[in-house]
């Protein structure tokens, strides 16, 4: 794989100036921040991210409002009592996205949200202190004890939330390729490993959030 120095420098070619790329990169939120965060907006980012998956983003951004209306908030304390008869009222209103599986994984990820502050004080607490050394982990818990947040969900939900993460997007995964770090987009434990390793390397050379890093590696392919 080739070093730091490499990416940093493509970057900067790319984009023309410093100023430029540091412009385009995403910022990730401290502890401290991820710490305040309360379990209704963590529960609200959750469902958003279940909800755009497979749709148009804009789409599901626009009926939001309605959605924080039904689920109390996303109080999880308020949702998890939620049951099937509730569900079924929401797929006759018309103001939300009615598909029953992605509504059914609210109050599951409400109840998922509650065992972890049960066991660790607070969900954003637990979000805060997971180390970004392996991140990867922290999508693989996430997938295991909620709903719908398999594949690139949890990953995705973690960037919304200022959880510093990569993303294997498919120009990341391509970058990675190109590098021989991985030989195929990483869906294994193996190569997910392989991917975290390559990222604590960057990170240990540049200081950069592994979010910045994983921005700066899908620029430099298919562009």
């Amino acid at each position: 794989m080739r070093d730091y120095h490499w990416l940093h420098e493509y970057c900067l070619n790319r984009f023309g100036s410093a100023a430029a790329l540091e412009a385009h990169l995403p910022q990730a939120k401290s502890p401290e921040q991820l710490r305040a965060i309360g379990a209704d907006r963590y529960l609200s980012t959750l469902a958003l991210r279940v909800f755009r998956a497979g749709l148009k983003h804009s789409l599901v951004d626009a009926k939001w409002p309605a959605f924080e209306q039904v689920f109390f908030g996303f109080d999880p304390e308020k949702v998890v009592l939620m049951g099937a008869e509730h569900l079924e009222r929401l797929m006759q209103d018309t103001r939300i996205i009615r598909h029953l599986g992605k509504l059914k994984s609210v109050p599951r990820n409400a109840q998922m949200i509650l065992d972890i502050e049960k066991e660790f004080g607070s969900f954003g607490a637990f979000i805060a202190d997971w180390p970004v050394t392996d991140i990867v982990s922290l999508w693989k818990y996430l997938a295991k004890h909620g709903n719908q947040l398999g594949g690139l969900s949890a990953p995705r939900f973690l960037r919304m939330c200022g959880k510093d993460t990569f993303i294997p997007t498919n120009d990341m995964a391509a970058a990675l390729i190109a590098q021989d770090i991985i030989d195929k987009p990483p869906t294994s434990q193996r190569d997910l490993a392989l991917v975290q390793d390559a990222f604590n390397q960057w990170h240990a050379e540049s200081g950069r959030p592994l979010c910045q890093l994983s921005v700066m590696l899908a620029h430099t392919v298919n562009h």
